[in-house]
């Protein structure tokens, strides 16, 4: 039986996310992301030249068989994240981590950000809550405010992080007894 989760954010941790899912063929993904595909995002995200000012979910329902639905829209109501048997937040947003954290049972999220990297799960004590919900509302990039745009500054944490989400949600759904509450990576 194919696991139904949704994927929240299709830009630089969960464009390489969806593609290591998808090699497995054990999901049906549903991703909303109502970004577009830039040519900045070319460099560290996983687009090609001709996907630049297509919507990044539609990208990757057009690319891989296990994305069986695509939404071009934010996620802002607790009736969009229900009914799934994971929800994977990849949003560069505190807001959609908010919402998660509150209405969702069983959520991963995933971030980065420069050299730094993190993994987020349900099963993180709710006493942990104001710490990595802390912050300003606004985005945060996955190459940190320190990157001036150049190919030599590039990070590939976010690269990382997906890794590292593909294999909690492998062992999550085999015996998720078998994952840790979160991981915070410093490279």
């Amino acid at each position: 039986m194919k696991r139904k989760v949704m994927i929240i954010g299709a830009g630089g941790i969960g464009s390489y996310l969806i593609p290591l899912l998808d090699k497995t063929n054990l999901y049906k993904i549903t991703v909303y992301d109502p970004d577009i595909v830039e040519k900045k995002n070319l460099t560290y995200q996983n687009y090609d030249a001709n996907e630049v000012d297509n919507n990044k979910a539609e990208c990757m329902n057009n690319r891989y068989s296990s994305v069986v639905n695509s939404q071009p829209y934010l996620v802002l109501t607790e009736n969009q994240i229900k009914g799934y048997d994971l929800v994977i937040c990849c949003a560069d947003n505190l807001d959609v981590r908010r919402l998660l954290y509150r209405c969702s049972e069983q959520w991963l999220d995933l971030r980065s950000q420069g050299r730094n990297g993190a993994y987020i799960s349900y099963k993180t004590p709710k006493s942990m809550y104001d710490v990595v919900l802390a912050g300003p509302d606004g985005s945060f990039s996955c190459q940190g405010s320190e990157w001036d745009g150049k190919n030599e500054g590039l990070h590939f944490t976010h690269v990382a992080i997906a890794g590292m989400g593909a294999e909690w949600m492998q062992r999550w759904f085999i015996n998720n007894d078998d994952v840790a509450d979160y991981k915070v990576v410093n490279i």
